[in-house]
């Protein structure tokens, strides 16, 4: 079933590891039985889309390849087995584009972990196209009162941090570091971490990334690794007992982080990793680790009730996506900007430029 829904479309297209991305004409696919065919109207730009173009990930892309996996729009077709998601919906297409929905993993809930997912913008095409494929059962399910553009960073980011905060088991009123705070990630984690009840110490580099950690988004601290002659010792300091925060996310793009965290966790706290440099490997003193009885753990993405979790905080108007948006043909910039550690927030792409 379908509307009008034209042949071709522009699409930044990767034909090769390492790029360049293309700006060219390229087919509108047709949904199979069990998928819809979105209009992606605005997509969001991750810094995995940047593994993807380099190939630097120990897992193989697709090619040629159309990246992205932030895509928000409107259904414009669907396969015959499609009962629940309607043409003019408005739909979210997710890194999980979709899997098995039987393996042990799928039946309890982790369907990132299903050896047969389809990850969007990555084995599959994404969502820097204006007509996208995707699995009716795993497309996020947006309400027509959600901006497209302002939700669009929500669909990785923000379910990404929203599952790593739920993983490292802070509670209302405990302390959580945010690594990589001023990023796209951490700007989001920021936000969802005080709407949890948690209090916040933002770690980054920077006065921009200071100042809307500290006046727009929610933390109470800010720790300048740049300029900070003992970071564990800082951050420390800005917990209130001087033990340190209960729970360190990680979503820094760098592997020496990954290194500190466990030094300034404070006893029985969590440290979760969730960002991905490439190649990086984690350290951690065992002597330290064991007394201090703290726990290291990673978290990847969201599962389909983790999203509609995170969607609903976005509703209500508790978090707020810092973005700018710029046309989809200029891709190339934003990935210019995260060579150089230049971004604060996110970028959103509009598919119609």
């Amino acid at each position: 079933m379908a509307g009008q829904v034209p042949k071709k479309q522009m699409a930044m297209v990767i034909e090769k590891s390492g790029g360049p991305v293309e700006y060219k004409e390229i087919d509108v696919q047709q949904p199979g039985p069990d998928e819809v065919l979105v209009n992606i109207k605005y997509s969001g730009v991750c810094h995995t889309d940047l593994h993807a173009l380099n190939g630097d990930w120990p897992l193989p892309t697709k090619l040629p390849l159309v990246g992205g996996h932030e895509g928000a729009g409107v259904v414009v077709a669907k396969g015959n087995l499609v009962t629940d998601v309607e043409i003019g919906d408005h739909a979210g297409v997710k890194w999980i584009n979709g899997s098995c929905l039987a393996c042990d993993f799928c039946q309890q809930s982790d369907e990132p972990l299903c050896s047969k997912a389809l990850l969007s913008g990555y084995t599959v095409d994404g969502t820097f196209q204006q007509y996208c494929i995707a699995k009716a059962a795993h497309v996020a399910r947006l309400h027509k009162d959600i901006p497209l553009d302002g939700v669009a960073p929500v669909l990785c980011a923000g379910i990404t941090v929203y599952k790593g905060l739920k993983e490292s088991g802070a509670k209302p009123g405990q302390t959580v570091a945010i690594v990589g705070a001023g990023g796209g990630l951490g700007s989001l984690a920021q936000q969802y971490a005080k709407a949890m009840g948690l209090r916040v110490i933002a770690i980054d580099a920077g006065e921009e990334k200071r100042k809307m950690s500290l006046e727009q988004l929610g933390a109470y601290a800010y720790v300048d690794f740049s300029t900070s002659e003992n970071v564990a010792k800082d951050v420390q300091a800005a917990t209130e007992d001087g033990l340190g925060p209960h729970a360190v996310i990680l979503v820094a793009t760098a592997e020496k982080p990954f290194q500190q965290a466990a030094e300034y966790v404070r006893p029985r706290g969590t440290v979760v990793f969730i960002g991905l440099p490439a190649g990086a490997y984690v350290r951690a003193p065992v002597f330290e680790s064991v007394v201090k009885m703290i726990t290291i753990r990673a978290s990847y993405v969201g599962n389909r009730k983790d999203t509609s979790e995170a969607l609903d905080f976005y509703r209500r108007g508790l978090i707020k996506s810092p973005y700018k948006i710029i046309g989809m043909s200029e891709l190339q910039k934003v990935y210019d900007l995260m060579h150089k550690g230049q971004i604060a927030g996110r970028y959103v792409l509009d598919t119609s430029k």
